[in-house]
């Protein structure tokens, strides 16, 4: 049986934690950041674990992480 291969994409947006859970950064931080709050921005910084729905098929995405 060959490899499975990493979802690329999924890699460079997702962590596992060592629990087994899915962390993620938030989004909409790339443009258009002078019209958010600083209060936005700043809770933006902030990661957040992906939603019990989503995490299944993104841990089928990485099989190896």
């Amino acid at each position: 049986m060959p490899k499975m291969k990493t979802h690329s994409g999924a890699k460079k947006r997702f962590k596992l934690t060592k629990n087994g859970k899915v962390k993620r950064a938030s989004g909409k931080r790339n443009h258009f950041m002078m019209r958010k709050s600083a209060k936005t921005k700043r809770k933006m910084r902030q990661g957040a674990y992906v939603d019990a729905t989503n995490a299944k098929a993104i841990k089928l995405l990485m099989p190896y992480k």
